[in-house]
C-alpha cells in the first residue's frame, strides 16, 4: 500500500470512528466534505516519508499520526475560508464548507476535527505511551497559541506583521510537526528533523504566495489574488516575484541540506524537489530546473 492509500484509509477510519452513527447528519456531511475532497496530502505524506526513513516499526501509529495532522490541517482550512477571514468560495476545487453547509456548521465541523485529531492519536497509541506523549506535544505545539497555526492566523489581525514569523507559524508549523512526528512515531529522536520541516514549510508558503499571483483558479482549486484582496502579507508583496523565487530556491536548498543522515535520505531529497515543482505554477516551475 502506498503512502496516499495509507493516509486515505487512516482518515476514513478516523472519521468513521469519530462520527459513529450518532453524529448529526449535516455535521457528519460537513466534516467529510472538509476532509475527503481530493487533496495532495503533502503534510501526512512527508510524515510517512520521514517515518519510513527512520524504520517505521509501528506503521499503525505512523498512519494515525499522519491522519491526525491532516485532520488539523483540514480544520484550519475550514476556519481560514470563513467570512471573518478569507470568505472563500472554493477549496480543493469544490465549494468551501461554509458555502455548502452554512457558517454555523463550518465552525462546528472545524472545531470537531481539531478534537478528533487528538482523539485519533489516543485511540492508536496505548501500546506506545512514550511515543504518544512525544506526538501529542509535537502536534499540539503545531496548532497552539504561541507558535502554531492559531498564532499564524492571528498575525493577520495585527497592525504590523513579521513575515517570517507569520509564515513560520501559519504554514511551517505543520510541516515541522510532520517531520518531527514522523521520527517520533518510529521511535526516533524528533529534534534533528525539525529544521527540514521548517525549511520545507517556509518554502511551501512562498510557493503558495507565488501561485496566488501567477496561477489560475482552475489550476489552484481555490480563488487567486487573495493576498492582495485581503491585504495579507506575502513573500511576493515584500520581495516581488523574482525575489520570492530566489527565497524559494534558498529554502529548498536549506531543506535538502538539513535532512539528517538516514537510509532514506536520497528519497527524501527527491521528494522535496518534486514537491516544489508540483506546487509552483507551470511557467514558474520550469525555472527551478
Amino acid at each position: 500500500m502506498d503512502a496516499v492509500q495509507r493516509i486515505e484509509q487512516a482518515l476514513e477510519a478516523a472519521l468513521a470512528r469519530g462520527l459513529g452513527a450518532e453524529a448529526p447528519p449535516l455535521l457528519a456531511q460537513a466534516a467529510r466534505h472538509a476532509v475527503m475532497a481530493p487533496a495532495s496530502r503533502a503534510r501526512p505524506r512527508l510524515l510517512l516519508a520521514v517515518a519510513h526513513a527512520c524504520g517505521d516499526d509501528v506503521p499503525a501509529l505512523s498512519d494515525a499520526a499522519a491522519a491526525s495532522l491532516e485532520l488539523l490541517h483540514c480544520a484550519s482550512l475550514v476556519h481560514d475560508d470563513l467570512p471573518c477571514f478569507d470568505d472563500a468560495d472554493l477549496r480543493r476545487g469544490q465549494p468551501t464548507v461554509h458555502r455548502a453547509f452554512g457558517e454555523r456548521l463550518a465552525v462546528l465541523a472545524g472545531d470537531g476535527l481539531i478534537v478528533l485529531a487528538f482523539e485519533n492519536l489516543a485511540w492508536h497509541a496505548p501500546r506506545h505511551p512514550a511515543r504518544l506523549v512525544s506526538l501529542t506535544g509535537i502536534i499540539g505545539r503545531a496548532v497552539g497559541l504561541a507558535t502554531g497555526i492559531v498564532a499564524g492566523q492571528a498575525w493577520e489581525c495585527e497592525p504590523q506583521v513579521d513575515l517570517t514569523a507569520y509564515h513560520r507559524q501559519k504554514t511551517a508549523a505543520l510541516f515541522s510537526a510532520a517531520t518531527e512526528a514522523g521520527a517520533a512515531a518510529a521511535g526516533m529522536d524528533p529534534d534533528p528533523w525539525g529544521r527540514l520541516g521548517e525549511n520545507l514549510g517556509l518554502a511551501y508558503q512562498v510557493a503558495d504566495d507565488l501561485r496566488d499571483v501567477a496561477s489560475s483558479a482552475e489550476e489552484l482549486g481555490k480563488p487567486v489574488g487573495q493576498d492582495a484582496a485581503h491585504g495579507r502579507p506575502s513573500a511576493v508583496a515584500e520581495l516581488g516575484v523574482e525575489g520570492a523565487m530566489e527565497r524559494l530556491l534558498e529554502l529548498m536548498r536549506g531543506a535538502v541540506d538539513s535532512i539528517p543522515d538516514c537510509p532514506g535520505a536520497d528519497q527524501l531529497r527527491a521528494m522535496v524537489r518534486a514537491e516544489m515543482q508540483r506546487l509552483l505554477p507551470r511557467q514558474l516551475g520550469e525555472r527551478l530546473g
